[in-house]
């Protein structure tokens, strides 16, 4: 039975959702009827059909000639800059040999980008980064419109990656969709070292190669950086929504078991594709399943970059959900785990202390989730199907009931004693407007925060005054004309070692600002994703130098302690900001600068509060 809260934050959803959504379900009732039940491509034109299979070997041609045949599209962000994708080179060959031993066929319908935000941060690239997101949606949307297709696999797995592909799968919502995780690399260096490292780096008690040293250490191979950042947080999230199988979201590249892991999820495509029981994505993504992601984002202490990006989602299938539906399920889900940052441990340490199936048994188990959902394994088993782990047998993976108990509760707890009664993600209000908060790693003499304000524009500004010895004094960092609008909302975990260290020298500091910070936020309180933005004539862009600001992050409030009066006085701030508008392509997304929503809907160019999905 699911905790009476949740019920009653899933039905406001489903209320304030209600037209919507039913706009979006009917858009797909009317994509589906087509008649009967054969393969998509037999409503092409033979010249059309010609040009989609003129590559395609006599095997191929032959099944594609038929109207039976299921025919597969593949959308991969695979490049081999990037260790998480870099592994997905040899998926479309696995994918078309085992589409091929069930009598389908899979064809490549595209590629969308896939850019690194640990690559980008602190450099101007960075402002490209969010606005990715929107661009491999609208990839994914081209991919798939030659209309071939009877069920498509989405490869990615990194920070905007994921969210795109999700947005551009939803409006091919009658599409049955699967995931196919890559998998994180094998532990590295151990993250508190790292942290340290950086640190001392921060302070120049250490020079660009030894720090370069310890980062090659820590990220050293093929797969996913395994803290427990946006990309971790992706995989968490497609697996506890249903999206993709069972145990797959935490293991390795290059071993037998990610192997046959990818074989069985085209196995299982085949299985959704059929009359009797087939699996729209469109309708396995819903309110319940939204809940449930945002249930799943808590209990891990998951990356405050899922606030934006759950949003824009949820949008895109006709849903709206609210930073307030985050926070009010914050208030009653049991934090779980303690992955870095907000512990010691990666991902393969929570994968091996029992993982996402035990994670998911027990909130299931704690009235947590929704079980009665739809999901990419197809029949009515619901959530249910993901307490169960894989175990390879003879080159083929069986489904065996998970661990029934946490392998090292220092990792992994049951809900009967979590690390935490709430999930430490916060909406904080107050006359600046409104923004998220992290807390779970935050310790709690940290976060409340009452002290005077030093102003930024940019993150180099902060960290050469840190240089400079000019902020060992207790203050509230405001970094601002860093929104959506400004220059794309850029991550800002340049500003992290700096105020970790001030914060070790024992001064109450925090940040507040309009930009982001990233999956990595972590003990610093740190006020981001602040809506209204400066160049939106937000509060922030009233405040000035030595003003003093209240972050309280237990009680949800975030204060700018002067008058009214003396604030209507005042004149916005402004920024010269034409230094964002040339340089690493950036020029050619001022339409998306200037269309972007605002932060609380998601930071998207698609959906917005004037006009439904």
């Amino acid at each position: 039975m699911v905790l009476a809260r949740i019920q009653q934050i899933t039905d406001r959803i489903t209320a304030r959702s209600h037209n919507s959504r039913q706009a979006y379900l009917s858009h797909l009732a009317q994509t589906l009827d087509r008649g009967d039940d054969r393969a998509v491509r037999s409503k092409l034109a033979c010249g059309n059909l010609a040009h989609a299979f003129a590559a395609c070997d006599a095997h191929d041609k032959s099944a594609l000639s038929g109207e039976d045949a299921r025919n597969f599209g593949i959308v991969t962000a695979y490049n081999d800059m990037l260790s998480a994708h870099a592994p997905y080179a040899t998926y479309p060959d696995k994918i078309k040999e085992a589409a091929t031993a069930l009598g389908s066929v899979a064809q490549v319908a595209g590629g969308v980008p896939a850019m690194c935000d640990g690559v980008t941060q602190g450099q101007i690239g960075m402002e490209l980064s969010l606005f990715s997101r929107d661009v491999i949606a609208m990839a994914t949307a081209v991919a798939l419109s030659h209309d071939m297709f009877d069920g498509a696999f989405y490869l990615g797995i990194c920070d905007k990656i994921v969210p795109g592909l999700m947005v551009g799968a939803l409006r091919f919502g009658h599409l049955p969709g699967v995931f196919v995780p890559a998998g994180p690399m094998p532990s590295g260096l151990p993250n508190d070292e790292k942290a340290r490292i950086r640190q001392l780096y921060a302070q120049g008690k250490i020079g660009r190669k030894e720090l370069l040293e310890t980062e090659s250490k820590s990220y050293h191979s093929a797969g996913t950086c395994t803290f427990y950042g946006t990309a971790n947080s992706n995989q968490m999230l497609m697996e506890i929504m249903g999206l993709q199988l069972p145990g797959s979201s935490f293991i390795n590249p290059g071993t037998d078991m990610r192997t046959a892991m990818t074989a069985a999820a085209v196995k299982q495509m085949q299985a959704i594709t059929q009359p009797d029981n087939f699996t729209p994505l469109g309708h396995v993504i819903s309110e319940k399943t939204l809940v449930n992601g945002m249930v799943g984002l808590l209990a891990t202490g998951g990356s405050t970059n899922l606030t934006l990006h759950l949003v824009a989602i949820a949008r895109a299938a006709g849903i709206h959900i609210t930073w307030q539906d985050m926070h009010d399920l914050s208030a009653v889900v049991p934090l779980l785990t303690r992955i870095y940052p907000n512990g010691l441990a990666d991902v393969n340490h929570f994968h091996a202390a029992g993982g996402m199936t035990f994670l998911i048994s027990q909130l299931l188990e704690g009235g947590y989730l929704h079980a009665d959902v739809k999901t990419a394994m197809g029949g009515e088993e619901g959530l249910l199907a993901y307490t169960k782990e894989p175990f390879l047998e003879d080159g083929e993976i069986v489904w065996k009931a998970g661990s029934a108990t946490s392998l090292d509760e220092n990792v992994l707890r049951p809900t009967a004693t979590p690390f935490s009664a709430d999930g430490g993600l916060k909406v904080l209000k107050g006359n600046l407007g409104n923004a998220v908060i992290k807390i779970s790693a935050v310790k709690d003499a940290h976060r409340y925060v009452k002290a005077p304000a030093k102003i930024f524009h940019t993150q180099d500004a902060l960290t050469d005054a840190f240089k400079a010895g000019d902020l060992d004094q207790d203050f509230v960092a405001v970094m601002r004309f860093q929104g959506p609008k400004a220059c794309g909302m850029p991550e800002l975990h340049k500003l992290t070692p700096s105020l970790g260290v001030l914060q070790d020298k024992g001064f109450k500091v925090a940040l507040i600002t309009d930009g982001r910070m990233s999956g990595a936020s972590g003990k610093v309180p740190a006020a981001i994703h602040l809506s209204p933005e400066a160049l939106d004539q937000g509060p922030i862009g009233l405040v000035q130098e030595g003003d003093m600001i209240e972050l309280d992050a237990v009680a949800g409030s975030l204060k700018l302690l002067v008058e009214d009066a003396a604030l209507q006085s005042r004149k916005y701030a402004t920024e010269d900001l034409s230094h964002n508008e040339l340089g690493l392509g950036r020029e050619l997304f001022t339409n998306f600068r200037q269309t972007v929503g605002p932060a609380e809907e998601g930071a998207s160019v698609f959906f917005r509060d004037d006009h439904d999905t």
